[in-house]
């Protein structure tokens, strides 16, 4: 339940196939670090992930990418990668007319570079 004054400020309209275009675009560009800090890192992403920001996902998605790649993910960084890619999967298939796993290939294509 939710009352009706509360509706603007904590439900948000899904993106659209233009804003999804944008938000790929955005994670294949986007060449910002994470904190070397774990307790650091894992507070900002909690922070970016509770703010409901596909953009911020996939910061969080991508910057936890590339620590994967060196091996020293911690399980905070897990749980926020995992639920980072749940959220920019739904957040595209829904824009762009995908499955989840079709959108879950474009964000790993777009993760690439």
């Amino acid at each position: 339940m939710l009352r009706k004054q509360d509706l603007a400020k904590t439900i948000r309209s899904p993106i659209n196939a233009k804003e999804a275009k944008k938000l790929l675009d955005h994670l294949k560009k986007w060449n910002g670090k994470v904190s070397s800090q774990w307790k650091a890192r894992a507070n900002a992403h909690q922070e970016t992930m509770d703010r409901g920001d596909p953009f911020g996902y996939a910061e969080v998605y991508k910057g936890l990418s590339k620590l994967e790649e060196e091996g020293t993910l911690r399980a905070s960084d897990r749980a926020h990668l995992n639920q980072s890619l749940d959220f920019l999967a739904e957040e595209l298939a829904n824009a762009l007319g995908k499955t989840p796993e079709q959108a879950r290939n474009q964000i790993a294509k777009a993760t690439m570079n």
